[in-house]
């Protein structure tokens, strides 16, 4: 009987974590008593990028898309739609027509990825990616045979060279150049994926990894033809277990297969490749902290000059790229230089791949052409903020990146608008903030994470980072000076200028920006002893107002006992006893509890 319906549920991390792997044994098991299961078949694919809508189950050929799925809901959209070839309607994202799925752009009918374009993304979603074979039948291992058989190295240099594609882990460095500083070294060199990703929010590298993992492995070993390197490795978090898990099976089938190991395609080319766990330390991102962890030496940055191209791994000429600059390798090789370099601005070519999170009604993980606005980016794909709430900031790059107000919605996204604006494009978190954000807590909060992730080897960013967090902790409890303030610049101007490496130099990012875009708030904590958000809970206190209806809620809520009042009369706290924990004001149904 042949198969006339596939169902494929996401197989992301965020997914997997809402019982989706259950779901796809739900629908093997219904399926089954349906007598389908030899018509219809299911598979887990990996990130189909909307995570607020997640688990999602998509059905193909329609290609009708479904989101929030439980167990509960495999049985009636078996019998609904499998069955009696109706559209379930409880589940169905009513957006969800598609049209051009096989021109890479999922969903185009749905805003969440009309103004999208997929080329590093562009099987996640799709294909089974424990199954070499879907990848294979998606062009898999094309690009490799093309370069292998067709190409020089330098060829493969040149065309990756005129595409424009830049470093995306957040350097924004010219990958073909790159390339070619290691190709002009002599003897053994190696090619190191960058899977180290530790932004907080972020999680770009982690979807492709699980959704897409063969097209990694095959961009290595094309760049690895490129440098002569017949050796690679890819340093991928240890907090990523289905991420490694997938890469795994991808490297085991391509030995298999024979596109991996010797010879590789008959040719004299031959290639292996090795996953490596990263150390657990956000400083392991930066590459020569990298290579020493490889090494099984401490994760700590190196002085550079030299740069790793000439000499790096076992002090031999090493080529260090991300995941998702990989990604766009073998689709470059496949469409060409010039289909690659029409996509995006003069500056920045193709696509960037973002992690949409933090106030926004779509988080996802989006894809988008470079000269995309940030208002299109968190409007139109991210479908704004909720609970009409106000936009206040958006933080670009991660802890390394600056926050961006309302002013910079209409910033193209590139690398030079963005640094220009006073924030980087990092590696792709992107993180949204409304009115209810505190923007010193905010800068306090990155910061924290940096001098915890400092490896404590220079001294400005050991000590200096730790400085402005106890100069931030002073201003968020009431206690700082104007002087505070201008010591706090001060301080982050010398860190940003002499840090060893990229976590130290660009730690102050989120200090500098919300200094300059966020002012007014910085000078009411310390001249007016007041936070305009109501976040520092040393600068607050919480109040009912008129708008209590006496329900309990609040009372009910209170861990501290603070609350008093007879049902469905007003009721009030006591200041002295409240924890300033937050409890009522999120259990409040009028929203009669403000904090002042």
């Amino acid at each position: 009987m042949a198969i006339r319906t596939q169902i494929v549920i996401c197989g992301g991390t965020g997914c997997m974590s809402s019982h989706s792997k259950e779901i796809k044994e739900e629908f093997d098991k219904v399926l089954a008593e349906l007598d389908l299961d030899k018509e219809v078949v299911t598979f887990q694919s990996g990130c189909f990028g909307l995570c607020e809508r997640g688990p999602v189950v998509v059905v193909y050929p329609d290609e009708t898309f479904y989101g929030h799925m439980t167990i509960a809901d495999v049985r009636p959209l078996c019998e609904e739609h499998i069955l009696k070839g109706r559209i379930y309607q409880k589940k169905v994202y009513k957006e969800a027509t598609a049209e051009e799925l096989a021109k890479i752009k999922l969903f185009r009918e749905m805003n969440f990825y009309a103004k999208q374009e997929r080329i590093a993304l562009r099987n996640c979603g799709i294909i089974n990616p424990t199954d070499i074979n879907e990848y294979i039948g998606r062009d898999g291992y094309l690009a490799l045979g093309k370069v292998l058989t067709e190409m020089t190295p330098q060829e493969v240099i040149d065309v990756v060279s005129k595409s424009g594609l830049r470093g995306r882990g957040g350097a924004g460095f010219p990958t073909g150049l790159k390339w070619s500083f290691a190709a002009k070294n002599e003897g053994p060199k190696y090619m190191i994926c960058n899977a180290d990703e530790g932004d907080p929010g972020a999680f770009m590298d982690r979807a492709v990894l699980e959704g897409d993992p063969h097209c990694i492995v095959e961009a290595l070993e094309i760049a690895g033809y490129a440098i002569g390197a017949n050796q690679g490795y890819v340093y991928v978090r240890a907090e990523y277990p289905l991420a490694v898990e997938r890469l795994e099976t991808a490297i085991k089938d391509a030995y298999a297969y024979g596109l991996l190991g010797k010879n590789i395609f008959g040719t004299d080319f031959s290639f292996d490749l090795e996953v490596r766990l990263g150390a657990g330390a956000f400083v392991c991102g930066e590459e020569t902290a990298l290579m020493a962890s490889i090494e099984g030496e401490r994760g700590m940055p190196r002085n550079k000059p030299p740069f790793p191209a000439n000499c790096g791994l076992w002090k031999r000429p090493t080529v260090i790229n991300n995941v998702e600059t990989l990604a766009n390798v073998p689709t470059i090789i496949n469409k060409g230089a010039d289909w690659f370099s029409k996509i995006g601005t003069e500056k920045s070519k193709g696509t960037k791949v973002f992690a949409l999170g933090g106030k926004i009604n779509n988080t996802g993980l989006v894809e988008v052409p470079m000269g995309t606005t940030l208002r299109e980016v968190i409007y139109d794909i991210g479908g704004g903020i909720p609970k009409g709430k106000e936009f206040k900031a958006v933080q670009t790059g991660g802890p390394s990146g600056g926050c961006l107000t309302a002013a910079h919605l209409d910033t193209p996204i590139d690398y030079d608008n963005l640094a220009a604006a006073g924030s980087i494009m990092g590696s792709g978190g992107m993180i949204v903030m409304d009115e209810d954000n505190c923007m010193v807590d905010v800068a306090r909060f990155f910061l924290d994470f940096t001098v915890d992730e400092s490896c404590g080897k220079c001294t400005p960013c050991r000590e200096g980072t730790k400085r402005m967090k106890e100069l931030l902790d002073k201003i968020c409890d009431g206690k700082g000076t104007m002087e505070d303030l201008t010591t706090l610049k001060n301080l982050a101007l010398t860190i940003k200028d002499s840090a060893l490496c990229g976590l130290g130099q660009t730690a102050p990012n989120p200090v500098l920006s919300t200094l300059d875009n966020f002012y007014d708030e910085y000078v009411a904590h310390v001249v007016e002893k007041r936070c305009p958000a109501g976040v520092c809970k040393s600068l607050i206190k919480y109040y009912i107002t008129d708008k209590c209806i006496g329900c309990t809620k609040c009372a009910r809520n209170c861990p501290a006992g603070a609350i008093s009042g007879a049902l469905k009369q007003k009721h009030s706290i006591d200041t002295s006893v409240c924890i300033k924990c937050g409890a009522c004001k999120a259990s409040c149904p009028t929203g009669a509890i403000i904090t002042k």
